[in-house]
């Protein structure tokens, strides 16, 4: 079983940053794509950045220039430097990862539990 941890989230003032964490703990033959999304109040989640085990990297247009994902592959944890933050970033941010499980090669698709991230103006 392979199970994500998250941490990072709090309150912060518009303008300023923080850094969300998000290890996968198990069974890990390797991870392919890691990701992190966010659903605000009342929305839909939402694909914030992704990172391939390339590092290649994508971002949604509202966080271009002000987020940067990387990851460590020797932890297994993906980050998100989130720069210059506003109020519309306030949302619960959710990280995601999928690769293969040592026991089989079994294909597997995760979910951390979430972080809140609240900006202030």
């Amino acid at each position: 079983q392979v199970q994500l941890v998250e941490s990072g989230g709090g309150l912060v003032q518009a303008g300023g940053s923080l850094r969300l964490s998000c290890t996968a703990y198990g069974t890990i033959l390797r991870i392919d794509s890691m990701a992190w999304y966010r659903q605000a109040p009342g929305k839909q989640r939402d694909l914030v950045a992704t990172i391939h085990s390339s590092n290649a990297t994508s971002y949604a247009d509202s966080v271009k220039g002000r987020f940067t994902i990387s990851r460590d592959n020797v932890k297994n944890t993906v980050y998100l430097q989130m720069n210059s933050l506003e109020p519309e970033d306030t949302a619960v941010y959710y990280c995601n990862a999928n690769g293969l499980r040592i026991v089989q090669s079994r294909y597997f698709e995760e979910w951390g539990q979430g972080t809140l991230v609240t900006v202030s103006s």
